[in-house]
């Protein structure tokens, strides 16, 4: 591999360090410099699956030893990892594809590494999250990266319950054989008018890029079978509050707040929460709880 660069001068590398290594996420070509460089100069790799790795290692012409490191012997195997490393080796960890610790093992290992006192040293590269948000547009400018929603039905109802409210969009990843529920989940528990951005596929060879509404998600995943197919990133408009927004748009969060708050308490939290008007909220808070101004309660400024 020719030496573009002398990278041995940019930045030290020390020894008896953990280098958290991103992979290219599905075109090899999107290897850095700098990861060829320390894939090349670590003593072993440890790596998600090793199979994989050693895959994109020969491609590469590296040969070095490697251990495996998953989510299954996550904690077991860091033990191995500081052991090497207080022997004074540098050992590098990969995931299958990707940054380590993003949806992916790694940040286990990390923090065990962190706490036995060793040095933890990031290579970033290839990532979904980030390489979806660059082709979403100015709506996804603030976000909440989610990962993987819980497999169960009336645990991902929950999970997208507690950010509904967001006002960032909203980042998942997703797997060929749930991503039609997925999305129908996202439209009946969020609401069909936001954005949806269906990434599938980045960087390899099928890559498809579709944006239409959370309503339109589900009737355009099956207008095709092959647009269920490959791995998914989704991309979901936050919460937005208009002005003329309905006097009751949030009088579920009020109810839930008023069983345990006063009023005043209640409609300071929804309006942090959702950024509408305090004084509608209050207004509307005072119409839940069968009061009104005349009763002697006085109103938010």
């Amino acid at each position: 591999m020719p030496d573009l660069f002398d990278l041995s001068r940019q930045q030290h590398y020390p020894e008896a360090a953990l280098f958290i290594v991103a992979t290219p996420i599905g075109n090899l070509a999107d290897i850095t410099l700098r990861a060829l460089h320390v894939l090349s100069l670590v003593d072993r790799i440890a790596a998600e699956d090793t199979r994989n790795t050693q895959q994109m290692l020969t491609r590469y012409g590296i040969e070095k030893p490697t251990l495996a490191v998953h989510e299954h012997n996550e904690r077991e195997a860091a033990t191995r990892v500081i052991d090497y490393l207080r022997a004074g080796e540098r050992v590098a960890y990969v995931s299958d594809a990707g940054t380590p610790g993003i949806s992916d093992p790694g940040s286990r290992l990390v923090e065990a590494v962190r706490a036995a006192g060793l040095t933890v040293v990031p290579i970033p590269g290839a990532s979904a999250l980030v390489t979806a948000l660059s082709v979403a547009g100015a709506w996804a400018s603030g976000f909440t990266f989610v990962g993987f929603l819980p497999s169960k039905a009336r645990q991902r109802v929950d999970a997208l319950q507690a950010l509904a409210l967001s006002p960032h969009a909203l980042v998942f990843y997703e797997a060929p054989h749930r991503v039609l529920d997925t999305v129908t989940a996202l439209g009946e528990t969020l609401g069909g008018e936001r954005k949806l951005l269906i990434a599938r596929e980045l960087t390899k060879l099928h890559e498809a890029l579709h944006v239409c509404t959370l309503a339109e998600g589900p009737v355009f995943l099956q207008s095709d079978p092959n647009r269920q197919r490959g791995e998914f990133v989704l991309v979901v408009e936050g919460h937005t509050v208009t002005e003329d927004a309905s006097v009751n748009a949030h009088d579920s969060l009020l109810k839930t707040l008023l069983e345990s708050l006063p009023v005043s308490a209640a409609v300071k939290l929804a309006a942090t929460l959702t950024g509408a008007s305090r004084n509608v909220l209050y207004a509307r808070a005072l119409e839940l709880k069968g009061e009104t101004e005349d009763d002697g309660v006085d109103g938010e400024q």
